[in-house]
């Protein structure tokens, strides 16, 4: 391994015992501190706050979610509060104003010594981000214009204002392209793009998820292609810097998922998984990502499809049931030919189900569909 290859690992707990007991020469560069106070940043003190956080809101009567550790619910005058944080930023929401600002005056009162907590009301807030707007009743809209300037105020390669193009990637995004590969610091300011667009994506920008999706598989041996492609994202990002998410829900009880795959179009001839969950308007959450398994067609791309959304189907069918909102209907649209596939599988004799139906993640995938097609 050359020295421009080498890899930092930190070891740390039973794995330094571990080491000496094995090479007893390592003594020398082991170093033990006792703290009186647990350091701010490291594992320890995040686990810390949060066990003092989650105990203290528990013995005022709170109870939290169990498919989700930050939310948590109470029901007060007859109605819920909910509690959601991240690490010290907590956003409470109930029907009473009155409720919120007693939640705040608690929160003052445990940990107010310390630091003054410090409220924000109204319909409009800064939250991990995210300006969300709460104006439009029955609406929110997620808007990260000001995450999106500093994107592209950092970025290497400037544009004019207001200047960009009409899609975030062209019809060559899966090849792989011509090129040499990005030196040390190009390659660097790549991956931290991609990084910076992947949080975006996941929020209020699910327009640029499936080109950060792709561009998210090559950050380790990127070619200029890539570069190019890179560009032409952030020259998107520059045209549209105004776009946001704007979600609603038309029935809270009704989850509307759309699953398909993209047959072979990774240089590898892996299938590419895509899907939406929404409740009405806008897409509450996405699913992209590349197949682990390489199929022989677009029916079988289709079923692992299914199976790379079950997880995150099951889990939020459990986590809104959790929140107090029973899920009658939990629909699952998928193209037609994987339930040709379903029924290829189980209609036919042993004999001509192939090997591949076998693989336990196929036969999950068919258990899924047959579950949603009896519901």
């Amino acid at each position: 391994m050359d020295a421009k290859s080498r890899v930092m690992m930190k070891i740390t707990g039973l794995l330094v015992d571990m080491m000496i007991q094995l090479e007893p020469r390592y003594c020398d560069y082991v170093v033990i501190e006792n703290g009186k106070r647990v350091i701010y940043g490291m594992l320890e003190a995040s686990m810390l706050w949060y066990k003092k956080l989650r105990g203290d809101m528990e013995k005022h009567g709170f109870i939290f979610n169990p498919y989700d550790g930050c939310i948590a619910n109470k029901i007060v005058n007859g109605k819920q509060q909910t509690i959601r944080f991240h690490v010290d930023d907590l956003l409470s929401s109930h029907i009473d104003p009155k409720v919120n600002d007693d939640f705040c005056k608690w929160m003052n009162q445990k940990y107010g010594s310390i630091k003054p907590v410090k409220s924000k009301r109204g319909k409009i807030h800064e939250y991990l981000g995210m300006t969300l707007d709460f104006s439009k009743r029955g609406k929110v809209k997620d808007r990260m214009d000001d995450y999106v300037n500093r994107m592209l105020n950092e970025f290497p390669v400037k544009f004019k204002e207001n200047e960009g193009c009409k899609t975030p990637a062209s019809n060559d995004l899966l090849s792989i392209g011509k090129g040499e590969k990005l030196d040390d610091e190009k390659r660097e300011t790549f991956h931290t793009f991609i990084a910076k667009g992947l949080f975006l994506s996941k929020r209020a920008r699910l327009d640029i998820a499936p080109t950060i999706s792709v561009l998210s598989t090559r950050v380790q041996k990127p070619n200029e292609t890539d570069w190019k492609k890179l560009v032409k994202l952030m020259y998107y990002l520059n045209g549209t810097k105004g776009m946001h998410l704007t979600l609603s829900a038309k029935d809270l009880r009704t989850f509307k998922w759309y699953i398909d795959a993209s047959f072979a179009v990774h240089p590898d001839f892996r299938s590419h998984t895509g899907g939406v969950l929404t409740m009405g308007e806008g897409g509450l959450q996405i699913i992209l990502k590349k197949q682990k398994l390489n199929s022989r067609s677009s029916t079988e791309a289709k079923l692992i499809g299914v199976d790379d959304a079950a997880t995150q189907i099951l889990w939020t069918k459990l986590f809104v049931e959790a929140q107090g909102y029973p899920v009658e209907e939990n629909i699952l649209s998928i193209h037609v030919l994987c339930y040709c596939c379903v029924t290829k599988a189980l209609i036919s004799p042993a004999s001509f189900v192939t090997k591949y139906y076998g693989d336990e993640r196929c036969q999950f995938g068919l258990s899924m569909l047959c579950l949603f097609a009896n519901m």
